[in-house]
């Protein structure tokens, strides 16, 4: 195993961040919630707030308006590595999280699928144990965000070719990663702090 990183911040998303139709959709991070832990079970995320509450991320499958596919979208991975690499190319309001990721792991290093092998382990700083996750996918970057992370305000609607480019800038996991709960675990928790190794 290889460290890769801390998680700095865990968050959910209790609605969609993509709102509207068709061409007028546009990204509306305001939705995003950060809270104290994760329970991650197969069915995907539920964050646990300060205050006690539990709040559904749209990727559980239970959530009344699900957003999860069969299963491979419901945990997302971010790096703040990858958001600084977005901030140089695309300006500051590109600020860690923004992307809408359950999980952000703190690292100076970008990573692209292939880095980070066919599992990552979670350690808890809690407890000491090794939760894992497996099949990570390359979260693909949606127009809404591609033209949110281009141009924050939509003044100046995009070209084409800009909006290729951007699109093109994202893929290959800087816009993220999704990833599913390990079939031997039923559930576990997951909070700042905790350790995330690779396994090649």
């Amino acid at each position: 195993m290889q460290l890769i990183g801390h998680i700095k911040q865990v968050q959910v998303q209790p609605s969609p961040l993509k709102i509207g139709h068709g061409p007028a959709k546009y990204y509306d991070p305001s939705p995003l919630r950060r809270v104290n832990s994760l329970h991650i079970t197969k069915s995907g995320v539920l964050g646990l707030a300060e205050d006690g509450s539990q709040i559904l991320d749209i990727h559980h499958a239970d959530h009344p308006n699900t957003r999860q596919n069969d299963g491979l979208n419901g945990i997302s991975i971010g790096f703040t590595s990858h958001y600084q690499a977005m901030r140089d190319k695309f300006g500051a309001h590109l600020t860690d999280g923004i992307a809408g990721e359950n999980i952000l792991i703190e690292s100076a290093t970008s990573y692209t699928l292939n880095d980070l092998g066919q599992r990552l382990a979670i350690q808890s700083s809690q407890s000491g144990d090794y939760y894992y996750l497996t099949q990570l996918l390359v979260a693909a970057p949606c127009v809404p965000f591609s033209t949110f992370a281009a141009d924050q305000y939509g003044l100046m609607p995009l070209s084409n070719q800009q909006l290729k480019e951007t699109l093109q800038f994202l893929l290959n996991g800087t816009r993220g990663f999704y990833a599913t709960l390990d079939d031997a675990q039923a559930a576990c928790t997951m909070q700042a702090g905790d350790a995330v190794y690779c396994i090649v």
